[in-house]
């Protein structure tokens, strides 16, 4: 079993958040460090996986909490990083778990799932802030959080500056909305879990599009990219350096 290390149990804040409809979504909140008054700050919005989802308010924080934690990144990015955990019976972007990962038959329809209106109302809240800088708004994700990354990315083009799917999946015919939003998307080629086909469609098809996307696939690597992809060099840089 994963275990949550200390600090970041400590450090990011424990929160929740009731949508107009009644519904309950728990989240972390960590804020910049030091706070200075009258400047503004980017916001990271991060989706786990399936395999974090539940009700105790600490796994989400597993693959991702530690890297913005890390003293020289709190340093060189303050920033705003909202981290909520997707109930048992979720799934962030679909009202149920896809049938299948395949990128053609993924959903061309996709009705907006409970989960995912109280995610925006969560977001909305910290994007009415003062300090948040509104042109540098982040959102990223790992599996089913990068099915939601693609999600948020087509439902929201506008909000976003850049977005960061790892080993996602989505009908590339719906990706045409988000070619405003600079993409990285990360996969192994190895994964057998959410297979790469869904990327590399993903990445033609913004391309295709117009956008400006970078797709980088870890060679003989399996489901978990995202320790390769957090651990590329400007994995950070790159991301607070895009501006809406």
């Amino acid at each position: 079993m994963l275990l949550l290390p200390l600090l970041a149990q400590e450090v990011y804040q424990k929160k929740i958040v009731v949508s107009d409809q009644g519904d309950t979504l728990l989240y972390r909140l960590l804020c910049p460090q030091e706070m200075r008054g009258g400047e503004k700050y980017p916001l990271v919005l991060f989706l786990h996986g399936a395999g974090e989802r539940g009700n105790d308010n600490e796994k989400q924080l597993i693959h991702a909490g530690q890297m913005f934690l890390n003293p020289v990144n709190r340093e060189k990015h303050p920033a705003f990083v909202i981290v909520p955990q997707c109930p048992e019976t979720g799934y962030w972007a679909y009202m149920k778990r896809p049938t299948s990962f395949v990128p053609a038959e993924m959903p061309l329809e996709v009705p907006i799932s409970p989960i995912f209106t109280t995610l925006k109302e969560l977001l909305d809240t910290y994007l009415a802030m003062p300090q948040v800088d509104k042109d540098r708004i982040y959102i990223m994700g790992l599996s089913m959080g990068g099915m939601g990354t693609f999600e948020m990315a087509i439902r929201f083009p506008e909000i976003f500056a850049a977005a960061i799917p790892i080993c996602g999946t989505v009908n590339p015919e719906r990706l045409k909305t988000a070619k405003s939003i600079k993409f990285r998307i990360f996969h192994g080629d190895a994964d057998n879990v959410v297979t790469p086909e869904g990327s590399r469609m993903a990445y033609k098809a913004l391309k295709a599009a117009g956008a400006d996307v970078e797709y980088v696939e870890f060679p003989g690597c399996g489901h978990n990219s995202w320790n390769p992809a957090f651990n590329e060099p400007d994995f950070m840089s790159w991301l607070f350096s895009q501006k809406r």
